[in-house]
C-alpha cells in the first residue's frame, strides 16, 4: 500500500472525494476511472459499493484506488448500473478499516449507502443523544450519525427521513446516498464542500469535481446547488431544495489548493484562477529576484502568473520524483531529513548564485518552508524570498479538512517577522485576503457577507461549532481522531 504525503504531513489536506454513477452497465469500473482523478482528495483508503437492483455489493481498502480497484475481480464483484465511491485522508490517527466509505446499512426501508465530503460541527453531540436513546454504532465517523438520523426519524418516506435528518446536522456536507429507490446527491445549504453533476449517455454522474467527469467522458451538466438535492429514480432526475435559502460560502481554498488545476468551477478554470492569485501577489508584495520557483506542484499555477505579473524568468528550480510515496527510511532524523529528497531535489546549476522567489500555495506549520529554503541555500542561491499565494492560515478547519490545531500552526503563533525569522527566509510575503478576492473577481472582501467560507484565514466560521463549544471529552477526543471526511 503506497500513500503520498508531498513534504510528509505540512500541508492542508482536503479529506475526501466522492463519485456516483446512475444508469450505467458497469457503473462500478465508471466509479473506479472517476475516483482515480480524485485521488489527490483522499489517498489514504477508498471504497466503491454498487447496486445490482436486488443487492448491495461493497468493498473498501486502504491505499490509493490503483492497487484496489484494477483488477477485474474486483470490479466484477461489483455488478449493477448504479454505484458510489470515496476516497479519504482521515485527520489524525490511523485509519481504521470500520471507517472506509461509503457506509452501508440495512435499515427498514432497505439498504442505506452512504459518500461523504465534508464533515459535521454538531456530530459528537448528536451521537451522544443517539447512543442515550438506543444507536450502535460500528465507526467512529461523523458520517454514520446521518445513517441513525435516517434510521430513527418518524417520518414516513425514505426522502422524509433523509431530509429530516440533514435538518439536524450542522457544518458541511457534500453527499452522495444510494438505496433501493434510487441515488440522492445533495449539498449542505451554505455550499461549502464541492458537487458537480455530469451526463453519460442516459447515465447521471456525481463528482467532487469536474475533472472526474472528464476522464470517464461525461458532458458536465451544471453544479448540484448548495441546500438542493437531486434524486435520481428510474432514470428520472428531479430537484428538491427543502432548507431556507442561505448565501452561499463555498470553501475558498479550494481555488488555492484543494481541487486539481485542469478542473472548472463556478465556470472558471482553477488553473487560470491560480495564475490570477499569483500575479495579484506579485502586485501586492513585488520583490527584486533573478528567477520565480514553483513548490511542486501545487505552486506552479501561482508561480507563473508571478512570473508573468513581475516580469522576472519562471524557472524549474525544485524537480520532484513522481515514483515515491510516504518517505520509507524512518530511523534517525539525519537519514529522515535525507528522505525528504527522494522527493524533491534542488535544481544546482540553475539556482547558484541567483536571488530567487519560491512560491508556494500556503503555510501550515512552516516545517516545509523551512526545509525548502533551506535545500535552496544549500544549492547556493544569493537570497531566498517566499511568496505565498493565500493569507496566512491562522484558524483550524472544522468543514472536512485536515487542519493541524490552531497552536500548531506557524500564522497563529508568530507575526509576519517571526514567520520569516523561523523560515530563514530573506523576505516573506502572502496575498491579503482582499487580493485573494480581487483574483477571484470580486472587489474585495465583504466583512458583512463574504462569498466565500474563509474561515482558515479569517477566523470568520459561517456555521455554529456545537462541538468545539463544548467541553471535550475522552469519548469525544476518540471520534475527533477517526472522523471522516
Amino acid at each position: 500500500m503506497f500513500t503520498t504525503h508531498p513534504f510528509d504531513d505540512d500541508k492542508l489536506r482536503e479529506e475526501c472525494g466522492i463519485f456516483g454513477v446512475s444508469g450505467a452497465d458497469g457503473a462500478a469500473a465508471l466509479v473506479a476511472l472517476g475516483l482515480h482523478a480524485l485521488q489527490h482528495r483522499g489517498q489514504e483508503a477508498a471504497g466503491i459499493c454498487s447496486w445490482d437492483g436486488a443487492m448491495f455489493h461493497t468493498q473498501r481498502a486502504q491505499g490509493h484506488v490503483a492497487g484496489n480497484f484494477d483488477r477485474p475481480e474486483v470490479i466484477e464483484s461489483l455488478p449493477g448500473a448504479t454505484a458510489c465511491g470515496h476516497v479519504r485522508y482521515s485527520t489524525t490517527g490511523e485509519t481504521s478499516n470500520r471507517n472506509i466509505q461509503p457506509l452501508y446499512a440495512e435499515l427498514a426501508s432497505g439498504g442505506f449507502a452512504v459518500a461523504h465530503n465534508g464533515n459535521l460541527s454538531n456530530a459528537m453531540r448528536l451521537r451522544k443523544d443517539l447512543v442515550r436513546t438506543g444507536s450502535i454504532f460500528q465507526s467512529t465517523s461523523d458520517t454514520e450519525v446521518i445513517i441513525h438520523l435516517v434510521a430513527t426519524s418518524n417520518y414516513r418516506t425514505l426522502l422524509d427521513r433523509f431530509i429530516d435528518a440533514l435538518k439536524q446536522v450542522e457544518g458541511a456536507y457534500s453527499l452522495i446516498c444510494m438505496t433501493p429507490e434510487g441515488m440522492i446527491a445533495c449539498r449542505d445549504p451554505l455550499g461549502i464542500r464541492p458537487l458537480v453533476m455530469g451526463k453519460l449517455g442516459d447515465a447521471y454522474i456525481f463528482a467532487s469535481e469536474t475533472v472526474a467527469l472528464d476522464v470517464v467522458g461525461a458532458e458536465f451538466v451544471r453544479e448540484v446547488e448548495p441546500g438542493e438535492l437531486v434524486i435520481v429514480s428510474n432514470g428520472e432526475l428531479r430537484s428538491i431544495r427543502p432548507f431556507a435559502p442561505l448565501s452561499p460560502r463555498p470553501c475558498i481554498f479550494e481555488w488555492v489548493y484543494f481541487s486539481r488545476p485542469d478542473s472548472i468551477s463556478e465556470d472558471r478554470s482553477v488553473y487560470s484562477v491560480r495564475k490570477a492569485i499569483g500575479a495579484e501577489l506579485a502586485q501586492e508584495n513585488p520583490v527584486e529576484a533573478d528567477l520565480v520557483i514553483p513548490v511542486p506542484d501545487s505552486g506552479v499555477p501561482a508561480a507563473i502568473g508571478y512570473a508573468q505579473a513581475s516580469g522576472i524568468p519562471f524557472e524549474l528550480g525544485i524537480i520532484r520524483s513522481h515514483y515515491v510515496g510516504r518517505t520509507f527510511i524512518q530511523p534517525g532524523d539525519k537519514v529522515r531529513h535525507l528522505g525528504v529528497k527522494l522527493k524533491h531535489n534542488a535544481n544546482r546549476k540553475l539556482i547558484e548564485g541567483k536571488r530567487i522567489v519560491l512560491v508556494d500555495d500556503s503555510i501550515v506549520r512552516g516545517t516545509t518552508s523551512l526545509k525548502i529554503v533551506q535545500m535552496m541555500r544549500d544549492a547556493g542561491a544569493a537570497e531566498v524570498h517566499m511568496r505565498i499565494a493565500s493569507p496566512p492560515t491562522r484558524h483550524s478547519c472544522f468543514y472536512g479538512v485536515d487542519t493541524p490545531e490552531r497552536a500548531k500552526l506557524l500564522a497563529a503563533k508568530l507575526d509576519l517577522g517571526g514567520m520569516t525569522d523561523y523560515i530563514q527566509a530573506d523576505s516573506l510575503a502572502f496575498i491579503s485576503i482582499d487580493g485573494l478576492y480581487r483574483a477571484l473577481g470580486e472587489a474585495n472582501r465583504t466583512s458583512v457577507r463574504p462569498k466565500y467560507c474563509d474561515a482558515c484565514f479569517t477566523g470568520d466560521y459561517p456555521t455554529p461549532l456545537t462541538d468545539q463549544d463544548e467541553t471535550s471529552s475522552v469519548d469525544q477526543l476518540a471520534v475527533l481522531a477517526e472522523r471522516v471526511g
